[in-house]
């Protein structure tokens, strides 16, 4: 028993060097006291943390058990149900108008680079067929200056 207890002691810690308390006065230097943390282990995994998903709106319940009839004598909680009804179909469509913008934008926004892009390339060409038509006279000119020396 005295074995098991010996070998289950842990050795001491090594005690870490007492630290001065910096309180930040500005986003620059808390950022560089975070950066001084990090860089102080860099074998260390740092935690990036993941991109938050968009919000969407629960889709409507495939079945629905409180049917609010047509007829007369409602009950007094019944307005607060279809005001909650009422609340979250207006954000679903409030979100689908949303998603269909974006949708229209981001088309709208591809189709621009293609522009720019046939463009770019269109001017490149253009640019590429004056290049090598001036190598073409120049290399002309000189054929002829050289004509010229041999005949003289």
């Amino acid at each position: 028993m005295a074995s098991s207890a010996a070998s289950s002691v842990r050795p001491p810690r090594p005690k870490k060097e007492p630290q001065a308390l910096v309180i930040p006065k500005n986003a620059a230097e808390e950022q560089k006291l975070k950066l001084e943390r990090l860089m102080k282990n860099p074998d260390k995994a740092v935690p990036i943390p993941e991109k938050m998903s968009e919000w969407a709106p629960r889709p409507p319940p495939e079945f629905v058990r409180d049917v609010m009839g047509s007829s007369a004598g409602a009950g007094s909680g019944e307005f607060h149900v279809y005001r909650h009804l009422r609340r979250r179909e207006y954000q679903r469509q409030d979100y689908m108008d949303a998603m269909a913008e974006k949708q229209k934008l981001d088309a709208e926004f591809q189709k621009r680079l293609e522009r720019n892009k046939i463009a770019a390339e269109e001017q490149t060409a253009k640019r590429r067929k004056k290049r090598t038509h001036e190598d073409l006279i120049l290399i002309h000119e000189e054929n002829s200056l050289m004509m010229m020396m041999i005949l003289e």
